[in-house]
């Protein structure tokens, strides 16, 4: 009668350990899956492409360049102090933030007509500025913008057309010289002209390979063609 108890009293003992060790088995399990979707998670926004979602600029050959209207114009003075140059860039394992600090520029405003203005910029590559000190250092030399062979980038608009594509008020083309290369480039922009001021955003995307900045980083770590711009231009006007 007692081994008949002590066979019971085993073999309920083995099976609440194989439950104790299959629900063991299902949290490892699951904790396992959570953990790989969670760096499956972590490594996709690591190296995720700034420029995913954003408008690519179409990249032509050099447009004539206007000459600025004079008569019945207004000459707006662009700066560090009222606008802003920046850009997002990435390589596979994380994206970097960084700006140009120095720039200089005009918006010739004709009869306060986007249409009929022309807005120049001038940067100077040096003042290239990043959320890593080592990378704005290198950014600086012959791998990327060789500031000292190239110290300016510039941007002339060649034509401001109305158009509602990509949440835009236009179309802005212009010729960019960058790195010793000039293309013609156009990309959607905001533009307000109010009594006070004129204010132009954009957010698009640029191929850096377009304009000869061919580095390709790091074989395991390699950096990523697009280049998200974003121009924000809040120019006052004379009263």
């Amino acid at each position: 009668m007692t081994h008949g108890r002590d066979a019971r009293a085993t073999t309920v003992l083995i099976c609440l350990t194989k439950n104790s060790l299959k629900k063991e088995e299902a949290e490892m399990r699951a904790y396992t899956l959570t953990a790989a979707v969670f760096l499956c998670a972590l490594l996709s926004f690591a190296c995720a492409d700034p420029t995913a979602n954003k408008p690519k600029a179409s990249v032509n050959e050099p447009a004539t360049e206007k000459t600025a209207p004079r008569q019945g114009g207004e000459t707006l003075t662009i700066s560090p102090a009222n606008s802003n140059i920046d850009f997002v860039a990435a390589k596979v394992t994380r994206s970097h933030n960084g700006s140009f600090k120095q720039f200089s520029g005009t918006i010739d405003l004709l009869n306060s007509d986007p249409l009929q203005s022309i807005v120049t910029i001038a940067i100077d590559t040096a003042s290239v500025q990043t959320d890593e000190a080592d990378l704005t250092k290198h950014l600086q030399t012959p791998d990327f913008f060789d500031v000292a062979k190239y110290p300016k980038a510039t941007f002339v608009s060649t034509k401001i057309e109305p158009s509602t594509a990509n949440g835009a008020t236009h179309t802005i083309t212009g010729n960019f010289d960058l790195h010793g290369i000039k293309k013609s480039i156009s990309f959607p922009a905001t533009i307000q002209v109010g009594p006070t001021n004129v204010s132009v955003n954009a957010d698009f995307a640029i191929n850096r390979k377009d304009f000869g900045l061919v580095y390709p980083g790091k074989a395991d770590d390699l950096i990523k063609d697009g280049v998200n711009i974003k121009l924000n231009l809040n120019v006052p006007r004379k009263p």
